[in-house]
């Protein structure tokens, strides 16, 4: 069994900042891509960034220059660095990873979210 967990969500005002973590556990080999997924009320879940097991990174165009997504290969877990925060990066975030685990199974695991709320 493979899970990821979401953490460092909550409410900050217009221009604040926050950082996520998700941090997956259980019987890991390996994994390759982790991201950020975000859903706003009303709206389809979108990506806001991904991370190759390299380190190579994708971002939304509305959150380029603000997020900084990275990753510690060691401890399983990924980062999301929200700066400049607007009133419409109010969403439940949730974190995805491909992961691998020790019987070479391939899954892609979601988070539960946190909630990350910008007031203006």
């Amino acid at each position: 069994q493979v899970q990821v967990a979401e953490s460092g969500g909550g409410l900050v005002q217009a221009g604040g900042s926050l950082r996520l973590s998700c941090a997956a556990s259980g019987s890991i080999f390996n994994i390759n891509d982790m991201g950020w997924y975000r859903q706003a009320p009303g709206k389809q879940r979108e990506l806001v960034a991904s991370i190759g097991s390299g380190g190579s990174t994708n971002y939304a165009d509305s959150v380029k220059g603000r997020f900084t997504i990275s990753r510690d290969n060691a401890k399983n877990t990924v980062y999301l660095q929200m700066n400049s925060l607007k009133p419409d990066d109010t969403a439940v975030y949730y974190c995805n990873a491909e992961v691998r685990n020790t019987a070479r199974a391939l899954f892609i695991v979601w988070g539960q979210g946190t909630q990350v709320t910008v007031s203006s």
